[in-house]
């Protein structure tokens, strides 16, 4: 048996903010919620420990993510918070501890940590130093250590529950502290082995690591997607899920929702799923007439499948006629429900071509979009 004690129970110092950063919100899923999910295919037993009086709080996230979690109460440090795990896993055989603000461990990372502790008893993930370290004597630098030999040490770390159970128990009565549960097993005099980490797998910390996931810092994608259809009569216009009155429809075999046509072929070029024509081809009986909404929902259903949920999205109509600015705040909503992000995510302008062109010849509507997609465990 194998239990994951996700450690949730800091005080977010670094961080300044009001809120736990364990809470904080990447593309719609709290962070701790992502930290669970990334593990719990390969684990039989998910245990938090929660800070004193946020434990109803993580609770909540894990039910809502879909799992089913034991939470207990943390202690005043790191070192404390993951004893209270401990204890709580005497019938496991394996114990995998990870930082619940560790968001984007791999699915392969994961493996090896698990594999190598399964193998020698503990494993832990590190990245080579890349800057030289200096060990200081207050402002005097004393040794350099070769940086061949260091890595910077991640988590999740992995033990056998006898041998980390036992580490524990001895810096209890040795008065041991440590930043990591490898330097308990260390001090016990038994060897950790060390698997290759990811550069990805950072830990957040600081207002700095929320930027660095915002500027594309983890395996950010970028999709865009282009469509355009003609007017035709007898045809209801159909923009962003919404009828908008006008004499004209657009051309299609669908209902020919060139916003959402262009959004959909965006979402799918981020995930490299192909395009609209491979999915819902116009040779296909079933997709005549449909509610183009209806297939953006099926989109967002791949990506989310591919591992991805939607970041953002930037659409651009290009239509001398009619006038759209006042039907954008619905079609926002619209999208909204679709895509299940926040409006300010959600961004649709509206311009002309200044009567060039075939949409300044009043022959039909184009639309540009770019979205971003981010990484999510489901």
């Amino acid at each position: 048996m194998i239990t994951a004690i996700v450690v949730a129970a800091g005080k977010s110092t670094r961080m300044g903010a009001s809120v736990n950063k364990q809470f904080i919100e990447i593309a719609g899923q709290p962070v701790l919620a992502r930290s669970l999910l990334s593990l719990s295919d390969f684990v039989d037993d998910l245990l938090i420990v929660a800070r004193a009086g946020e434990e109803g709080r993580a609770a909540a996230v894990a039910e809502a993510a879909g799992l089913n979690c034991r939470v207990v109460t943390g202690g005043a440090t790191r070192q404390q918070s993951v004893y209270n795990g401990i204890v709580h896993t005497e019938h496991s055989d394996l114990v995998l501890v990870h930082d619940g603000a560790r968001p984007f461990a791999s699915d392969s990372l994961i493996q090896r940590v698990l594999l190598a502790a399964s193998e020698h008893g503990a494993a832990i993930p590190g990245v080579p130093v890349t800057d030289t370290i200096k060990v200081l004597a207050g402002d005097k630098v004393q040794a350099t250590p070769e940086r061949d030999r260091l890595v910077a040490v991640q988590t999740p770390q992995a033990f056998r529950r006898e041998l980390l159970w036992r580490a524990y128990l001895n810096a209890q009565q040795r008065g041991i502290i440590a930043t990591d549960d490898a330097s308990l097993v260390e001090a016990l005099g038994e060897q950790v082995t060390v698997v290759a980490g990811e550069p990805g797998n950072f830990k957040i910390s600081t207002p700095e690591d929320l930027r660095r996931i915002e500027s594309g810092g983890t395996e950010m994608r970028v999709g865009t997607g282009f469509d355009v259809h003609r007017f035709a009569e007898d045809r209801d216009l159909i923009l962003g899920g919404v009828a908008v009155p006008h004499h004209q429809g657009l051309l299609g075999h669908s209902d020919a929702d060139v916003l959402v046509h262009a959004l959909m072929d965006a979402l799918l070029g981020a995930a490299a799923l192909g395009d609209i024509g491979q999915h819902f081809p116009d040779s296909d009986a079933r997709w005549a007439g449909v509610d183009s909404c209806k297939l953006l929902a099926s989109v967002v259903d791949k990506v989310t499948a591919k591992g991805y949920a939607v970041g953002n999205v930037d659409i651009v109509v290009i239509a001398q006629v009619p006038k759209l600015s006042p039907f954008i705040p619905e079609m926002v909503d619209r999208l909204q429900e679709i895509l299940g992000i926040a409006k300010e995510n959600i961004n649709i302008k509206a311009t002309t071509s200044e009567g060039l062109g075939f949409t300044g010849r009043r022959e039909g509507i184009a639309a540009h979009c770019v979205c971003t997609l981010v990484p999510v465990r489901r």
